[in-house]
């Protein structure tokens, strides 16, 4: 589809690869297009019940690529006049591809290898579930160029990295490995083949009921910002969209008859 991300998809699994291997997935403006134009694509996809999103090389993605962005204008800054501008609902262009993998409605393992500094660590963190390898190299990495992290960071580690960790790490840019960022919070796994422990998740995701994965997905997705009386009522209105529904009936008898189920999408 394009020259810096692949789709391939097999059994209702979408495997998503950042293809800029010689620069170890590094963010340039044609990175950010295509990782924009990948999550377009997957949203619309009929049939896709998980997506898989990792790196081809040496690394899932190495973060900004400085010299390619240095030299400014539209498309290196993502044809926003300010960071400010809402080019994707409450997005600007940077954070849509972080924040694009927690908006598809099916949820998203990322299998993380390699370096991911800075803006991939976003973008991995954009996803439901993180399998990191263990000597993976990882970083906050943004206080290095003088920044602060702003491609959805901040939104994404909510509720998932202790937040006086979450401090220092950003405060400091300290690198830590895939075994450490387990403890830490940002991997849900530690594992040698990432990528393969990430396919296995995917297919269990993608053995059960399509329409309840992607309610639950959403009903995550919004109880963070809810209070108890609005998550209650969220989980009524979201079961009652798939209690006694054709893929729902067929989980259930799947089920008694010990037999694997066919859903329908």
């Amino acid at each position: 589809m394009n020259d810096r991300v692949s789709i391939t998809v097999e059994n209702h699994i979408a495997d998503v690869r950042l293809t800029r291997a010689d620069k170890m997935n590094a963010l340039d403006p044609a990175m950010f297009e295509g990782i924009i134009a990948a999550g377009e694509e997957l949203a619309a996809m009929q049939g896709v019940r998980a997506v898989v999103l990792s790196g081809e090389g040496r690394s899932f993605c190495a973060g900004l690529d400085m010299a390619s962005m240095a030299g400014g204008g539209a498309s290196a800054s993502g044809g926003i006049k300010s960071l400010t501008d809402r080019t994707h609902g409450n997005a600007n262009t940077f954070q849509q591809v972080a924040m694009l993998w927690r908006k598809l409605p099916m949820p998203v393992i990322a299998a993380v290898h390699g370096v991911c500094f800075g803006g991939g660590l976003q973008i991995a963190s954009g996803a439901d579930i993180r399998v990191v390898a263990p000597d993976a190299r990882m970083a906050v990495m943004e206080m290095k160029w003088g920044l602060i992290p702003d491609m959805g960071g901040y939104a994404l580690w909510r509720g998932m990295v202790r937040e006086d960790v979450l401090r220092e790490l950003t405060y400091t840019n300290r690198e830590f490995s895939g075994a450490a960022a387990l403890e830490l919070g940002f991997a849900t796994y530690v594992d040698d083949n990432p990528h393969a422990r990430a396919m296995g998740i995917a297919r269990e995701i993608a053995n059960r009921n399509p329409e309840a994965m992607r309610e639950a997905k959403a009903l995550f997705n919004e109880y963070a910002d809810l209070d108890e009386d609005a998550i209650l009522m969220a989980e009524s209105v979201r079961q009652n969209r798939v209690i006694r529904t054709p893929n729902q009936i067929e989980a259930v008898m799947s089920q008694m008859q010990k037999r694997a189920a066919n859903f329908t999408d």
